[in-house]
């Protein structure tokens, strides 16, 4: 199946089989109206620039440099400093012009006469937000909304390395990969992917003058490996949207698959090993995840610390009681995490401490180490139980969006 994305075309047929489920009456909301919490000004193509008229102005573009006045840059447009302050003082209420950053963008509108003074100064706070400074009739800053487009888009491919590569490489949002990992994070194992693996998702991308923000939503996913699909539809129970299976089962685990994210196993659990370091054959009842120092260490699941200590080779080690049969241990970390002592109560995805190399190691990564019942099992080997999935009250409104989501699948 070669990479592609573009716009759904059947966006009508998923509002009208959603249309009992509130997880896309949002959708259908999105497409009739105006993007929510915007006081956006709707500019005419070609015409209107953060609602003025651009083409009765000459416009200049620039950049705040390091250290650079506000004022300084309106002097070389005619501004005086006594016009200057009077705009920052009539607005002060409306923007602090303390807040101006350096590397954020400014344009100019340049009267066209021989003057070429500036007759507004629009400042670029954010992605979204700006501020004009009027220095026509009135002397005053307004603040102006970039419109956020939303539009639904699809994408699939085949992984060839990694599904961070497969998408960055071929033109898509990262905040994409984030999405996907978070929904699959209890089922499927990312660092072992294999080249033939395949996805597709159905997916709410934001933009700015046609620059891609990232994704809002993800309204359906699939993720094929080893033979087996594995589908991610999203559904509201209990007024809160999770991600459910084909079945119905939800794809939040009690335990995450792996405790950080974009590393690599570079050693397995082992009944022997020869340790890199002392040159003898013994155990080795964890799972090496090489990663950059401090890259943080996620609990995989709720708990209650017993440990965080230095423990001889171990180095930094975090313990964590998740019930009467499971615990995890974290190893090498180059520091705990904020509050994290023993008696304290962690969630699952909580920050626990980051990657290092303390103890007896060779170079940064994490040993993370799983027990059942106080014995060490294999951590890429323990299946997980679900958590609650779609009652019986709620499976006919289940089943209806499950059929318009894989239909959707089916068709790229």
């Amino acid at each position: 199946m070669p990479f592609r994305t573009g716009l759904i075309v059947t966006v009508f047929f998923i509002l009208f089989a959603f249309s009992c489920n509130e997880t896309v009456n949002d959708l259908k909301s999105l497409s009739q109206t105006a993007p929510p919490d915007t006081t956006t000004v709707r500019e005419t193509a070609k015409t209107f620039m953060y609602g003025i008229p651009a083409d009765s102005f000459d416009l200049v573009n620039g950049q705040i440099r390091k250290n650079e006045l506000l004022a300084t840059i309106l002097l070389r447009y005619g501004i005086s400093m006594e016009e200057t302050e009077m705009v920052v003082r009539n607005s002060a209420a409306v923007f602090d012009v303390r807040k101006i950053r350096s590397g954020n963008n400014y344009t100019v509108f340049c009267r066209k006469d021989s003057l070429a003074r500036a007759a507004y100064f629009v400042y670029e706070h954010d992605p979204t937000s700006c501020y004009v400074f009027s220095f026509t009739d009135s002397l005053n800053i307004t603040p102006y909304s970039k419109e956020v487009r939303k539009e639904i888009r699809y994408a699939g491919g085949i992984i060839e390395t990694s599904l961070w590569d497969a998408m960055v490489l071929n033109g898509l949002h990262p905040s994409l990969v984030i999405g996907l990992s978070d929904i699959y994070a209890w089922s499927i194992d990312f660092f072992g992917l294999q080249k033939g693996d395949s996805f597709k998702v159905i997916y709410e991308e934001m933009s700015i003058d046609d620059k891609p923000l990232g994704i809002s939503r993800i309204y359906g996913a699939s993720f094929t490996g080893s033979g087996t699909t594995i589908y991610a539809i999203p559904f509201i129970q209990d007024g809160r949207e999770s991600y459910f299976d084909s079945e119905g089962n939800s794809l939040r685990k009690a335990f995450l698959k792996a405790p950080l994210q974009y590393s690599r196993v570079t050693s397995r659990f082992s009944a022997s090993r020869l340790h890199p370091i002392l040159r003898i054959r013994r155990p080795h009842h964890g799972v090496d995840y090489a990663a950059p120092v401090g890259t943080p260490v996620h609990a995989v699941g709720d708990g209650r610390v017993t440990q965080a200590s230095y423990d001889s080779g171990s180095g930094r080690m975090v313990r964590i009681v998740h019930n009467s049969v499971y615990s995890t241990a974290y190893l090498h970390l180059s520091r705990f995490g904020a509050g994290i002592a023993p008696g304290v109560y962690v969630k699952q995805g909580d920050v626990i401490g980051y990657v290092g190399s303390t103890g007896l190691s060779t170079g940064p990564h994490l040993d993370f180490r799983f027990y059942m019942n106080g014995t060490p099992v294999d951590p890429l080997k323990v299946e997980a139980p679900p958590v609650e999935p779609v009652s019986e009250a709620n499976m006919p409104a289940f089943e209806k969006t499950r059929t318009v989501v894989l239909s959707l699948l089916d068709t790229f």
